[in-house]
């Protein structure tokens, strides 16, 4: 997603600045351009000769020199962000008060690009009242303000105040400045991961899946300008984007709640999740123990609702619903008979016998069919990767 993106990074005086070293090689190996420009005290926390080594451009530190003048306007249009981090508390009073005394705040004030802050600071400088009132300020001037962390802070207490870290202040620009619209405008809803029959408080009827696919594709769509909605079973995924909003499920039934919640106001319906199939009949409110005198032990299930048909039966004349089928033989004639009977709009087949792929796996490698007829085989990918393939074929179906 930031691949040719000119991000201009402001650094203010704060020792949080050495995170800002990472920031710029992450930025730049996925493709971003990158330029910095210091305050003056913010050399003194980190070198401007690291950050020109590493960003393969001029540090710029003045509004002038001996022989130069360093074109405020001109960086302010060159970049498709102006990220200022970490930024301290002086600087962002000056930013809230209209103060231009350096290269930085010129530019600020001068920059017809989005600007967005990642504040660092000590907790009782993060609470402080005229903190959060600059803050409120900044806002109302357009300006995006990232959360700051928790943890410990450079005066060795332990509060809120630290930089974001790289990963999440690439995951803001991304969020904020760089999806893409194959998606825009559409509520997408996911399902993802296993989901846990109980049979007593500690054992359970499941199956290995991850969530690591459905996550992917809820990212995907997410990247791509959708609202989403991921339902979630039991997993040790986690999002990278806030703005998905996330509904945790246990069980079946609590997943065919919540996507008969969701569901009516969605667009696209991509049910990931390998929901079990059947259920115990009881479930025993104390654990279950072993007699000396039982040499086997019975358990009775029932049948799950059927989520994706039932969504697939009752879906909307404008919605898109897309199934997955997990597959160990005659894969491809198993899943056109579920892609039928269900009444759904397309299939991603995932076959076991196929290695590196299925659960658990960091990589996949299935087949997307449309009961229109059109086949794609995605090879062995990250499950990333898959996903972007399956959000833009979705693209295609639901624009032709």
């Amino acid at each position: 997603m930031l691949q040719n993106k000119k991000i201009l990074i402001g650094i203010t005086g704060s020792i949080a600045a050495y995170k800002i070293i990472g920031l710029v090689r992450m930025l730049t190996k996925q493709g971003a351009e990158v330029k910095v420009i210091m305050t003056p005290s913010a050399t003194k926390f980190v070198s401007p000769l690291v950050l020109e080594t590493l960003s393969k451009n001029v540090v710029l530190q003045n509004l002038s020199s001996a022989s130069t003048w360093a074109n405020h306007v001109e960086l302010g249009r060159w970049a498709d962000v102006f990220l200022i981090a970490p930024l301290s508390a002086n600087t962002l009073a000056k930013m809230a008060n209209g103060i231009c005394e350096n290269l930085l705040l010129a530019v600020y004030f001068s920059a017809t690009c989005p600007v967005a802050v990642a504040p660092a600071m000590d907790e009782d400088m993060w609470k402080h009242p005229s903190t959060k009132r600059n803050l409120k300020l900044l806002e109302q001037d357009g300006v995006a303000v990232m959360p700051v962390g928790y943890g410990e802070l450079a005066s060795g207490l332990v509060g809120e105040g630290r930089l974001a870290e790289p990963e999440n202040i690439i995951n803001f620009l991304v969020a904020h400045f760089f999806r893409g619209h194959l998606l825009q405008h559409k509520k997408v809803l996911v399902t993802a991961g296993p989901t846990y029959e109980p049979i007593d408080p500690v054992r359970f009827v499941g199956n290995h899946s991850s969530g690591k696919m459905g996550f992917a594709i809820a990212e995907a769509c997410f990247l791509q300008g959708a609202d989403v909605v991921l339902v979630a079973g039991p997993s040790s995924e986690k999002l990278n984007y806030d703005e998905i909003k996330r509904i945790n499920i246990t069980t079946a039934n609590e997943m065919l709640e919540q996507c008969k919640t969701e569901a009516p106001t969605a667009d696209i319906i991509i049910m990931n999740a390998a929901v079990a199939d059947f259920t115990p009949v009881q479930q025993a409110t104390q654990k279950i123990k072993k007699e000396k005198s039982e040499s086997e032990w019975q358990l009775t299930l029932v049948k799950t609702t059927d989520i994706l048909a039932l969504l697939g039966h009752s879906k909307l004349p404008h919605q898109y619903v897309m199934g997955f089928a997990l597959e160990t033989e005659n894969e491809l004639k198993n899943s056109l008979e579920k892609l039928n009977a269900k009444k759904i709009d397309s299939i991603v087949l995932n076959s076991l016998n196929n290695a590196h792929a299925g659960f658990g796996f960091d990589t996949n490698q299935v087949t997307i069919i449309s009961k229109n007829g059109n086949q794609e085989v995605v090879p062995l990918k990250s499950k990333t990767e898959v996903a972007k393939e399956i959000v833009v074929f979705i693209s295609k179906e639901i624009n032709a």
